[in-house]
């Protein structure tokens, strides 16, 4: 007689144990850990960002202190380079009787300006320029004719043509400013990936769709490199431009210290331009960070 088969699957499922007590609240907790981590994370990126600005202010005062040393020492003469101690005293009494701060001022506001109208002149003839190539005929060749000329010996012509008031210094400052926006905002443009406008034409984005979405931040990278240099070429402009037929500002107030060889107050006006383009430069570097969040460069 054959035995009858027992058949397996009917048999019930034994029930799996619930794990309880401590353990059983243990992937609560931990995923419950994961939310302060995951807040930690923009607070410890800012931390970081803030010791790299701060880090970056440790080879100028490692120079400031090997220039006090030297200064101390005897090896740097006085007359020819006074001390930082002097130097600093210096603008302290010249900050108490409102001189230093009056000339800061002014000269900000000057370079200010003329920042804002070379800026737009030269990332205007560069978008110009880099979208297409009648634009491209019509506008390089005279920025690259008008880039090789001697900005500075420029001013005879423009105290002719503006005077000898504001004018022609806000446009010796719009001239050292347009040309690097100019050159490297063109070349951001001319780089970005052809393959992305086809993509773009194949999603139908339009003329103004592609600029917006495709060669603006593309060509963003590049045109904030032209950003960082076109400043340091206004302060460098600022500073001869202040000392022709200037009544203010840091020029005109290291002009007359050269006069009467106060070789303290000479430094000092150097010293406050550099620092003006260093507190600039670290301005652009921050919008880098900020705005090219989406790049990883090296070093990482």
């Amino acid at each position: 007689m054959p035995t009858p088969s027992v058949s397996t699957s009917s048999a019930p499922a034994s029930p799996v144990p619930t794990p309880s007590g401590p353990a059983s609240s243990a992937p609560a907790s931990s995923a419950g850990a994961e939310v302060p981590r995951g807040r930690a994370r923009p607070a410890l990126a800012t931390l970081r960002s803030s010791r790299a600005a701060l880090a970056r202010w440790i080879s100028p005062l490692v120079l400031l202190v090997l220039w006090q040393l030297a200064s101390s020492t005897g090896l740097l003469s006085e007359r020819q380079l006074p001390a930082p101690s002097t130097v600093g005293s210096t603008a302290l009494d010249l900050i108490g009787d409102g001189t230093l701060t009056d000339a800061i001022t002014v000269s900000v506001q000057r370079a200010a300006l003329g920042f804002a109208v070379g800026a737009l002149a030269g990332v205007g003839l560069a978008v110009l320029a880099g979208l297409s190539r009648l634009g491209e005929n019509a506008v390089d060749p005279v920025m690259q004719m008008l880039r090789a000329l001697p900005h500075f010996g420029l001013i005879p012509l423009f105290i002719l043509w503006f005077g000898i008031g504001e004018s022609p210094k806000v446009a010796l400052v719009a001239l050292g400013v347009a040309f690097p926006l100019y050159l490297n905002t063109f070349a951001g443009i001319r780089g970005v990936d052809g393959g992305l406008a086809e993509l773009a034409r194949t999603l139908r984005l339009g003329r103004a769709g592609l600029v917006r979405h495709i060669v603006l931040p593309g060509a963003l990278p590049q045109a904030l490199v032209g950003l960082r240099q076109s400043l340091a070429a206004a302060w460098l402009a600022l500073i001869v431009a202040e000392q022709v037929n200037a009544d203010s500002g840091l020029g005109y107030m290291i002009n007359n210290a050269r006069e009467f060889l106060r070789t303290d107050v000479v430094v000092l006006g150097l010293a406050v331009y550099a620092v003006l383009g260093l507190l600039t430069d670290a301005a652009v570097r921050l919008v880098e960070r900020r705005a090219l969040t989406w790049r990883k460069g090296f070093p990482v």
